[in-house]
């Protein structure tokens, strides 16, 4: 599934320290989709025939034309996924909320990143208890992790108080190329991996499922731990890396945030997403021809030679190629 920037504006500029869209958002200028562009990318998701897209930011609820928008490509019959931190005008909910209510539930999805709610103004939290009062039924949580050591207690407050989707998206933080964010380090990984595993009570008692994002190399977890976490992922575990194609408002279009300053295209240098997807698998292909993994164990991984691990995130595996 592509995703789309609808803006490059964020209402948390300064409380994601570990922000994969921070490269994006530092231009120093708000940049908004235009309805042309909109349409060239509907019509190409059509001759695609992948009728599904995720809207990102920025935060694309602040987009002036966000509501239509979605309207707009759910009439198209594309099935639309918005990532958001939750924090939008209150009027705008209101709006979104009697429109979107006219939609069937497949046709529209949300994804919400909830940082801890120390991290947010009282006037935040408010705005993300209107949000989730709204759309929490079709809502998931997404928890970025940033720190070897982490709490992840208030995410199942959340989906038991707004009644949300009971599985949780869980984005392990990779460096930008060439920029400036926090991110877990590969000598931090194995004590976030433990510290991700002493949740694992908690994901079983509130019957909520987990499911690793891109970069989330296997040999974390010894045997019984990956048995666990078949269990709290209904038997889906992913530990794989690949492009995941984010499209800016500009039409320029790159593999993954992680690379968002590296190889960048334009989109009129394809004809279908296919080709898109392709040159940018031969991207990633290129970078592991060169080294397997982050680790130096990964040359000889048997998971990796079987394809169930990707060897950790690409950009990870090029940074270990520019040092030596």
């Amino acid at each position: 599934m592509a995703n789309l920037l609808l803006t490059t504006t964020c209402s948390r500029q300064t409380t994601c320290p570990y922000c994969f869209a921070k490269k994006e958002m530092d231009g120093g200028k708000d940049d908004f989709l235009t309805w042309d562009n909109l349409i060239y990318i509907t019509d190409l998701l059509e001759i695609s025939r992948q009728p599904h897209i995720s809207l990102l930011g920025g935060e694309p609820t602040l987009h002036p034309s966000f509501i239509d928008f979605v309207l707009y490509l759910t009439e198209r019959n594309i099935r639309v996924n918005v990532f958001t931190n939750g924090i939008a005008a209150n009027k705008k909910i209101e709006e979104a909320g009697r429109l979107f209510d006219k939609l069937q539930d497949n046709k529209l999805s949300f994804v919400c990143n909830l940082n801890h709610p120390s991290f947010s103004s009282e006037k935040e939290l408010d705005k993300i208890d209107k949000f989730l009062k709204t759309f929490g039924h079709l809502t998931t949580i997404s928890f970025n992790i940033y720190q070897p050591e982490f709490s992840m207690d208030y995410i199942f407050e959340y989906i038991n108080k707004y009644n949300m989707k009971r599985h949780v998206r869980i984005g392990l933080t990779h460096n930008i190329l060439n920029a400036d964010n926090i991110y877990i380090k590969k000598e931090e990984m194995p004590k976030m991996a433990e510290t991700f595993m002493n949740h694992y009570k908690l994901f079983e008692e509130n019957n909520v499922t987990a499911g690793f994002d891109c970069g989330m190399p296997m040999c974390l977890f010894n045997d019984e731990q990956l048995g666990k976490l078949f269990k709290i992922s209904k038997g889906v575990l992913k530990f794989s890396c690949g492009p995941a194609i984010d499209i800016g408002p500009d039409m320029n279009v790159w593999s993954c945030f992680p690379f968002s300053n590296f190889q960048k295209k334009s989109i009129y240098d394809f004809n279908t997403m296919e080709e898109i997807n392709k040159h940018f698998k031969n991207m990633h292909n290129q970078i592991r021809e060169q080294r397997a993994g982050i680790f130096e164990e990964c040359k000889d991984c048997s998971y990796l030679a079987k394809n169930l691990c990707s060897g950790g995130c690409s950009v990870h595996v090029l940074n270990e190629i520019n040092a030596q």
